[in-house]
């Protein structure tokens, strides 16, 4: 006999739920709930989960997308940071998917804070990532959880842009660097503002990452990652004078790129993440 599937939410059972708790949607966390179940539906669809999948979810709020996930695989990690919405889940996962509560644990904690998950390693994460922190808590958690395989994120639509933006685009920055390192990127699609409540006054955008492994190198991702930063601080400037505090002067951090067989004239904006790893190991070994 196989257990009965979640029911999910629609608006009048968020509204609801937003009531019986005094849950008021605030901006200082980045809250828009989703209200539509085709939409929850889709981006479980797009993130390509198995039954064996352990899902860490961000954000789970009312438990839109957290119903839509026990459904599809074995085991949900929930990262809640609002303590009413956190001690809520539960019930509303035993109210609507109650043969398949049991799935889902919810840590009640700040996701850019965690510094362990719980239970077996996760292999995906899939979430409605709250707007204000998304870039900091999917590298954050990138980089804790190097068990996660795959992952699907509902971020705002420019977030999406640049996290999946290519060397030499207008919007290829510290971001889209810095999740290329570990992972693949693509958009996977855009999202209205009217599945939200309240609808947010951007557009939202999906974002789909596969892990691979970093440039080989012999720097650190620290140490890459700084290179990164200093790169990008300064857009209009040439490596050469953009990476001159990181190497000590300007004539160093020629040098460095030189020997990387980077142009010390380039723009950050032009390279890939290998290069920077590149850049990086020339620094380190200067010094």
């Amino acid at each position: 006999m196989t257990s009965a599937g979640p029911t999910l939410l629609g608006p009048a059972d968020v509204r609801s739920l937003a009531a019986r708790h005094g849950v008021r949607p605030t901006k200082q966390r980045g809250q828009n709930f989703v209200i539509d179940a085709n939409t929850v539906r889709r981006i479980v669809r797009e993130a390509a989960l198995t039954p064996d999948d352990v899902v860490v979810e961000v954000g789970p709020g009312l438990g839109s997308l957290t119903l839509a996930l026990v459904g599809e695989v074995s085991r949900v990690v929930a990262i809640e940071v609002d303590p009413v919405l956190a001690a809520a889940l539960p019930e509303t996962l035993a109210a609507y998917a109650p043969d398949l509560a049991g799935r889902c644990e919810v840590l009640a904690a700040d996701a850019l804070r965690v510094e362990e998950i719980p239970g077996p390693p996760p292999t995906a994460l899939v979430a409605n990532l709250p707007y204000n922190v998304s870039v900091p808590v999917l590298l954050h958690l990138l980089a804790l959880l190097p068990s996660l395989e795959k992952g699907l994120v509902m971020v705002q639509s420019e977030v999406a842009d640049r996290l999946a933006a290519a060397p030499d685009s207008k919007v290829y920055g510290v971001p889209s660097v810095k999740a290329a390192w570990y992972a693949d990127v693509r958009r996977a699609g855009a999202i209205g503002r009217t599945v939200f409540w309240p609808a947010p006054n951007v557009d939202s955008g999906l974002v789909a990452w596969t892990r691979r492994d970093p440039p080989s190198t012999t720097a650190t991702r620290e140490e890459v990652f700084a290179v990164v930063d200093a790169a990008f601080a300064h857009r209009r400037k040439a490596l050469r004078g953009a990476l001159r505090a990181l190497a000590g002067s300007a004539e160093a951090a020629q040098s460095a790129l030189r020997r990387a067989g980077i142009d010390p004239l380039a723009r950050g904006e032009t390279l890939a993440v290998a290069e920077f790893a590149r850049i990086a190991e020339a620094l380190a070994d200067a010094s």
